[in-house]
Order: C-alpha cells, then structure tokens, then sequence
C-alpha cells in the first residue's frame, strides 16, 4: 500500500436483517444512505490513525473494489474513513473516535 491508502475487507451485511423492533427487512429494501463497517487488512506508509485489524466506518458510494486472490477488498483513503472502532483504545470511554 502507498501513501494514505487503506485497504479494507468490507463486512457482508448483504442479507435480510431485523430491526430493534423485531420486524423483518428484506435484502432488497432499498435503505437512505448508510454507513458501512470493514476491517483493515492493509496500510500505507502516510497512513497514522489506523492499525491492521481496527474495524473502521466508511461510506460504501466513496470506495474502488479491488480483487486481490478471489476476494474483493476495497481500497480507501485515510481521509475517506469516518470512525475506528479500537480496542486498544478502552480507556476512552466509547471505544469509537473520530
């Protein structure tokens, strides 16, 4: 990876789901925009707030797929991503920062 690129394994949440209600949402319900979760399996040299494994928010319209030995990645900008979820970063509170 070079620079400020990101390369993340998006997490498939493709099938139907359900609700906090319990109601059932079929796959093909077309929902507003919204924000998806990947793991990061590859970073560039310029790359300082994210680490190999952090769960990072990005927005799936901003991305380029990349298929690297049968599976799909999608290659990111530092800049493009809106959240880490970290472990290593407990002591904060929410686990989650900008």
């Amino acid at each position: 990876m070079l620079h400020d690129r990101v390369l993340v394994d998006p997490d498939d949440e493709q099938g139907e789901r359900r609700s906090s209600g319990g109601i059932l949402i079929p796959a093909t319900v077309q929902m507003g925009r919204k924000l998806a979760w990947a793991k990061v399996v590859a970073i560039g040299s310029n790359v300082r707030s994210v680490r190999l494994g952090d769960r990072v928010l990005f927005d799936p319209q901003e991305r380029a797929e990349v298929e690297l030995r049968n599976k799909t990645y999608l290659l990111l900008r530092e800049r493009d991503l809106h959240a880490v979820a970290a472990e290593r970063l407990q002591d904060s509170g929410t686990g989650l920062y900008l």
